[in-house]
């Protein structure tokens, strides 16, 4: 069960409106509230100039629910050195939610402090930047990987650096030492409880424009509307995002698509203006039509499959809701057939390339680039139907500079344009009478390697996002039947199917038939794996006769 927000509270009824806030008080009675003590005592002043006034905090009715690694770190802090942990980690403990990355503004040195509590934690340290005062600790918990960041506060003290930060649910703190007392003199956990996205100042989203991105997926994950003069900022700042670095677009959009509701900020950031600048590519799908099977332009259809395949995740995943599929005859089909690769998917999908990427945020930016070659390859033929002969092999190549061009890793561009190039292949197989033999499946990994999980799910998404609600259950029944036998034997069979142990080595080859390294080697070794996945050989000696064989069809054809 979700715990109930802080904010519902059941406090005395002369109390119970300021929830969160802090008040002064004359003789017990309330005469002014305030975002943190400061404000409280002004408005108060203002107000009642001579009186003597009593602030406090008024508690919420649940505690903030905080990760322990607060408690540990604050243990190790400095005497005299005043830290405030600010930002998401306090709007999630608000939401009864405890979070891996905790920011701290740190009032003396940062990144001494970090250094500090790392050591006490027996954890990594890295300073952050070369130009202002930030240090980085990173830890490994049993139930994660842990963020600790520590930064100078600003000069001008906790207001100030909460004003210069993106939006007001950003912009709340807690002294560590007092961590259920709010400070909050932007009213962000007002705009949290009302479901409102609100910039810290009018320039916000100018004096930095990745926050558009951040923007659309704040208002995603956390089911919020964005403020009208918010939504203005963020239409002005979007030409500004040609000048952040790669490093940082891709860093958000990847959190993007593989956080919550991907399609929905895909479609955000397209209506913003935003789309367009950080990928391109994107803008030439639109009005590209499709004849049947097709029920969608192409840019339509794209964002159809990143939508299906989030909620086909979503049913697959170990925290499945059992009535949504009941309730959908096609996902309930891909339940039953897949659901037994439950942990394995999510296994899949929340491993890292690299730091903050994963395999779900790659697998996403597939299914947003995989028809991305379709506008340049269509061909419409005299009876009128519209073919894309080579998409998948152009698109590929799209992606991948794509991908280089937000300086993806090498093996992220790997993942996307394998994905991309081999979208079709699960198709094609469930279009055959028969189920895929051996020697199809085994070609199919050979291919796909680890990349074949991500194509088998993309495929999935792909044909529900072409029929739309005209899915024929039949055909996709057997599309779902083609995908679990590749699982299965990605999964299940792997020594039979995909990777076989060798039976030979290229030394084998080289003193056995005399003859020089080189292609061929290559070549006489993958033709046995096949013949070993395909059950045609099952011994050395097979596989020695099977090259023997081949050698001497090789001297008579020449």
């Amino acid at each position: 069960m979700t715990p109930s927000p802080p904010w519902k509270t059941h406090l005395p009824p002369l109390l119970a409106p300021y929830a969160g806030r802090w008040v002064a008080l004359v003789e017990g009675r309330v005469v002014a509230q305030g975002g943190t003590p400061e404000q409280a005592r002004q408005a108060a002043q203002r107000a009642r100039p001579k009186e003597r006034l009593t602030l406090i905090f008024v508690p919420m009715e649940n505690a903030l629910s905080y990760s322990p690694l607060l408690e540990r770190a604050r243990q190790v802090l400095p005497d005299g050195v005043r830290v405030y942990l600010v930002g998401g980690a306090v709007r999630d403990a608000l939401r009864g939610r405890a979070s891996h990355d905790l920011d701290f503004s740190v009032r003396g040195d940062a990144r001494a402090t970090a250094r500090r509590v790392a050591d006490a934690l027996g954890a990594a340290y890295y300073p952050l930047h070369d130009d202002f005062d930030a240090g980085r600790v990173v830890i490994q918990e049993a139930d994660g990987r842990y963020v600790l960041d520590f930064i100078g506060l600003h000069p001008d003290g906790l207001e100030a650096d909460l004003r210069a930060r993106d939006f007001t649910l950003n912009a709340i703190a807690v002294d560590v030492r007092a961590p259920q007392e709010l400070l909050d003199p932007l009213g962000g956990a007002s705009d949290l409880l009302n479901g409102v996205l609100r910039a810290c100042s009018p320039t916000s989203l100018q004096d930095d424009p990745v926050r558009v991105l951040r923007a659309v997926r704040l208002a995603a994950s956390l089911d919020l509307h964005i403020q009208a003069d918010t939504r203005r900022q963020i239409r002005e700042a979007v030409p500004g995002l040609e000048r952040v670095s790669p490093e940082r677009i891709r860093a958000e959009l990847m959190r993007i698509l593989g956080g919550p509701r991907p399609a929905t900020s895909l479609r955000a950031l397209d209506v913003l203006g935003a789309l367009s600048v950080v990928l391109p590519e994107t803008a030439a799908l639109k009005g590209v039509e499709q004849t049947p099977p097709h029920v969608y332009d192409v840019w339509e259809h794209t964002l159809a499959v990143v939508d299906r395949l989030d909620v086909l995740l979503d049913a697959l995943g170990p925290a499945y809701d059992a009535e949504t599929s009941a309730n959908n005859l096609a996902l309930g089909h891909a339940v039953l057939r897949l659901g037994r690769y439950r942990q394995q998917f999510a296994d899949h999908l929340t491993a890292e390339t690299t730091p903050d990427v994963t395999r779900r945020a790659l697998l996403f930016f597939a299914a947003l680039y995989h028809d991305i070659a379709k506008p340049a390859t269509r061909q419409v033929e005299p009876s009128g139907r519209v073919r894309f002969f080579g998409h998948d092999t152009e698109g590929a190549g799209v992606a991948a500079r794509r991908g280089r061009a937000l300086h993806l890793s090498a093996d992220e561009i790997r993942v996307i344009k394998t994905a991309v190039r081999h979208h079709m292949r699960p198709l094609l197989l469930s279009q055959n009478l028969d189920m895929p033999t051996r020697r199809a499946i085994y070609r199919f990994f050979r291919d796909t390697r680890d990349v074949g999980v991500d194509v088998c799910l993309l495929s999935l998404a792909d044909f529900l996002g072409t029929y739309g609600p005209a899915l024929p259950q039949d055909a996709w029944a057997r599309h779902v039947d083609v995908v679990r036998m590749l699982l299965e034997s990605w999964w299940e069979r792997a020594e039979e199917s995909v990777s076989p142990p060798p039976l030979l080595n290229g030394r084998d080859l080289i003193e056995t038939f005399d003859l020089s390294p080189g292609p061929q080697i290559g070549r006489l070794l993958e033709m046995v794996r096949e013949a070993q996945a395909t059950g045609q050989v099952e011994s050395r000696d097979e596989a020695l006769a099977l090259v023997r064989e081949h050698l001497a069809e090789e001297t008579e054809e020449t």
